[in-house]
């Protein structure tokens, strides 16, 4: 006979006594070089517009002012966001908690895992990190995207996770 018992509030789990591994500190720096090429790449534009085009002095000194009060905050974010992030492995699933101002946490279960892959930019690879991508089953809104990991960090994660649903484990080089 099918039974499904209640099962008390105070006897699940409190995600704040897991023991959160946390993203590998360069991912920060990574970011924040990523953004600052970015800001760099708008302000190289806007004085070839200038010459090209002939936009007046005083409109790219406003343009640059703008760009300057943009970049601010998107070179200290990943300062604030990354420590913020982490994951949990445990025996049925794998736990990811993100987010500053609006946070999650997402759970997946190794039976729901279809398949799993590590990747990384040129960017990545220069700072020695790498992506974990979790594919789940019932289509992408059950994904789990874990960026900022070490490369041996990750490589090690998509065996064991891989172990986990008794996939077969191909090496992977990058």
């Amino acid at each position: 006979m099918f039974q499904n018992p209640e099962i008390a509030l105070h006897s699940l789990p409190d995600m704040e006594d897991l023991h959160w591994q946390q993203i590998h500190p360069r991912y920060a720096r990574r970011l924040q070089l990523e953004r600052a090429l970015f800001v760099c790449g708008i302000a190289i534009a806007t004085l070839a517009a200038k010459f090209l085009v002939g936009i007046p002095s005083d409109k790219v000194f406003m343009l640059w002012l703008g760009l300057l009060i943009v970049a601010v905050p998107l070179l200290v974010w990943p300062v604030i966001s990354v420590p913020r992030r982490g994951y949990v492995i445990r025996d049925k699933d794998i736990v990811f908690k993100s987010g500053v101002i609006w946070r999650s946490v997402t759970a997946i279960p190794f039976n729901r895992v279809q398949h799993v892959e590590t990747s990384n930019t040129p960017l990545d690879r220069k700072f020695g990190l790498a992506n974990l991508q979790i594919f789940t089953a019932g289509g992408s809104g059950g994904d789990l995207r874990i960026s900022g990991l070490g490369l041996d960090t990750a490589e090690q994660l998509r065996v064991y996770i891989l172990g986990k649903v008794g996939a077969s484990i191909e090496t992977h080089q990058a």
